[in-house]
């Protein structure tokens, strides 16, 4: 849920890793015996949060301090890296998910690296499991959300389905987010792709389209502003009860609530859900290889994916690493999540882009 806690955070003033006395622990990039950096520095899109004390944890097992460096959202942050490519701003990129993966190795960005502890990540999310170029950190699912209320007042059962979305009792109900610049807005046209195939996806648009879709700029507007379930969207007087959202929106609306609710007051039509897998790799350049090799191991060791769910509100990569309770009972499972290959993706999605904007947007 990249986009969405990083604002969520933001809005309701909640200390994130850069807001709260700065990135770096305060090394000034001092060097090491032998001349070597004491400063890891990662470059991430904008919504990287983890807590204080779990990178004081790799300070202790290590010596090397974080540095993060934020770059805008997803893709911001990766069209900065290809334009300096060779010459890095950091030593490990975080945030690339499986939608502009085939792009980053395309570009050769990485330089390859088993980290340790691999083996129990599925095989499903290892991507580049021949090369190592890329470690699988977290996964998400971006879903349709709905405001329950709304739909318990209108005696109405919400949506489940891509399908259901179609119908005329949801009629100008839906808003989602622009494919054009928004990860949750392409996630969710990417999943109609994989749903209706290249030769069904643009009529499924155009139904919905007809059934009244609202398209706007970024999660943010669409959730925190048109959204009539989440706490933003009360507040503005939303009117929209459908939203593209993540499947670990919920417990959001819970974790943050005053009082804290019994139940949450949105829910997530898992038959809608489309599977991000994000990955962080070691640049090729890197000035702190050693550093960022233990980045790495970091990232998919205990402490770092225990930390992650209520964090970046996105589920881990290792199995069986224990979920935090809030994020485990209101976060929605989605058994059966709808993909395409990255490279399918990395062919595709530029036409896929241009030919929605045209069918949606004009």
């Amino acid at each position: 849920m990249k986009l969405a806690s990083g604002a969520l955070a933001a809005a309701l003033g909640v200390c994130t890793l850069t807001a709260c006395g700065g990135s770096d622990s305060g090394t000034g990039g001092k060097k090491q015996a032998g001349g070597e950096s004491k400063t890891v520095t990662l470059v991430s899109h904008d919504s990287f949060d983890a807590s204080p004390a779990v990178l004081k944890e790799f300070t202790r097992q290590t010596g090397y301090t974080v540095k993060v460096l934020e770059s805008g959202d997803a893709g911001s942050a990766l069209n900065q890296e290809i334009l300096t490519k060779g010459s890095p701003r950091g030593d490990v990129f975080f945030g690339v998910d499986n939608t502009l993966l085939s792009r980053a190795l395309d570009n050769g960005l990485f330089q390859p690296y088993e980290a340790k502890g691999l083996a129990r990540i599925p095989d499903a999310l290892q991507l580049d499991k021949a090369e190592h170029r890329v470690t699988p950190v977290d996964t998400g699912d971006i879903c349709v959300n709905y405001d329950k209320k709304y739909f318990a007042d209108k005696k109405l059962a919400p949506p489940k389905t891509l399908d259901d979305l179609t119908r005329p009792e949801y009629k100008n109900l839906l808003v989602t987010e622009n494919a054009a610049n928004s990860s949750p807005g392409l996630g969710f046209l990417l999943a109609t792709a994989a749903q209706y195939g290249d030769n069904g996806w643009q009529g499924y648009w155009q139904k919905l389209k007809d059934n009244g879709v609202k398209v706007v700029d970024s999660w943010e507007q669409a959730y925190n502003e048109e959204f009539s379930g989440s706490a933003g969207g009360k507040k503005a007087k939303a009117d929209r009860p459908l939203v593209v959202s993540y499947a670990s929106s919920p417990p959001v609306e819970v974790l943050y609530a005053e009082p804290r609710p019994s139940e949450a007051p949105t829910g997530v039509a898992t038959g809608t859900c489309f599977r991000q897998i994000e990955f962080a790799g070691l640049l090729q350049g890197a000035k702190n290889e050693a550093g960022g090799k233990a980045l790495l191991d970091f990232l998919i060791g205990k402490q770092f994916q225990e930390d992650l769910p209520l964090k970046m509100f996105v589920n881990p990569a290792v199995e069986d690493t224990k979920l935090p309770e809030v994020y485990a009972k209101f976060g929605a499972t989605v058994d059966k999540p709808l993909t395409v290959e990255p490279k399918k993706i990395a062919d595709k999605r530029e036409q896929w882009v241009k030919t929605w904007s045209s069918l949606v947007i004009k």
